[in-house]
């Protein structure tokens, strides 16, 4: 079985990230972004209260945890969603997100 997994991630400026995640820590999408300092800003750490840690699906055909009420709550108070939006916070890392592609929502 896999113990790391590759994911890109876009930043708010267009730059590509390519970010080697390790699944045995057990990191969420948001963890893993500011590992790497990018530019997520995540304010309430993540406790599902502030949505800073808004992004964009781009993969199609990734394998993501379905989205909870608090999640679809917060995100329906944005006026930046899309349908691929999530809250990263949300998104534990799994060998099946292996290639998944993301996008930094702007704040």
């Amino acid at each position: 079985m896999k113990d790391e997994i590759t994911i890109t991630v876009k930043d708010q400026d267009g730059n590509i990230h390519q970010l080697i995640c390790p699944l045995e820590m057990g990191l969420s999408l948001k963890d893993i972004c500011k590992a790497y300092d990018l530019p997520m800003e995540a304010m309430c750490g993540g406790m599902v209260m502030c949505a800073t840690c808004h992004c964009y699906i781009l993969t199609e055909t990734a394998v993501l945890p379905e989205k909870g009420d608090m999640e679809e709550a917060l995100l329906s108070e944005l006026f930046t969603t899309t349908p691929t939006s999530r809250l990263a916070c949300q998104i534990q890392l799994t060998a099946a997100m292996d290639g998944l592609s993301i996008e930094i929502a702007q704040n």
